[in-house]
Parts: C-alpha cells; structure tokens; sequence
C-alpha cells in the first residue's frame, strides 16, 4: 500500500465513541499486541460481548473487520490504546 492511501486518525475525538470503548474492552480483556487484540475484537464482535453489538453494527459506526480494511483498522486501534 502506498502512503497516503487511507487518511489518518489524528486522535480519540475522531473515532467512534462506542467503536472506542470496544477497543478498550477489547484490549483489556486481551492486552494491546497485535494480532491477538484483533482476534479478541473478532471474537466478541462474533458473540456480541460487548453492549450486543455484532460485526455489521460495529462496521455502521466505523470499525471495520475486513481484511481490505486492515490499515485504517490497525491505525484505528493504535490511536485509541495509545491514548488510552
């Protein structure tokens, strides 16, 4: 991927407020390592763990699981637990 080709996440106040309280249940449940936070993230999205939000509702509000998606998703969760 070339640089530049997703906009970046300049802070917390830019994602989602419900996208970053999952992020932070999601990391303090797993820790902040990658992949293991993105499959703790898939996981709880998968059973709903989390306010009963699934895949498509976490997707409607910013959060996206695709794997084409991955980089805005990587800089997504490295804003919020970086701020955290």
């Amino acid at each position: 991927m070339s640089e530049g080709q997703f906009p970046e996440i300049a802070s917390m106040e830019t994602v989602n407020p419900v996208v970053r309280d999952f992020i932070i249940f999601c990391a303090q449940r797993q820790g902040k390592g990658w992949p293991a936070l993105y499959d703790e993230m898939c996981w709880v999205s998968g059973r709903r763990l989390f306010k009963g939000l699934g895949y498509a509702d976490l997707r409607e509000l910013g959060l996206s699981f695709s794997l084409t998606n991955i980089e805005e998703t990587i800089r997504m969760v490295d804003t919020v637990v970086a701020q955290k």
